[in-house]
């Protein structure tokens, strides 16, 4: 269940809401109670395969199996 950012358009208010997908109407403004409110683009994080290096680049782990 993702959560998204939102914005109203009523009284510049930014916040977070948890949506379900069986949701049809956006939410609320939790501050002024408006229905005009807009989802923003929100930023995620990912992170490339491999471990970081201390150049900032990354290389995949060498990993040897035991045995």
């Amino acid at each position: 269940m993702p959560i998204y950012e939102f914005v109203c358009e009523e009284c510049n208010h930014q916040f977070e809401e948890l949506v379900l997908a069986s949701d049809k109407k956006p939410p609320k403004c939790p501050k002024c109670e408006s229905e005009r409110v807009k989802k923003m683009l929100s930023a995620c994080g990912i992170r490339p395969h491999g471990i970081p290096t201390g150049s900032g680049g990354f290389k995949s782990p060498s990993c040897s199996p035991s045995g």
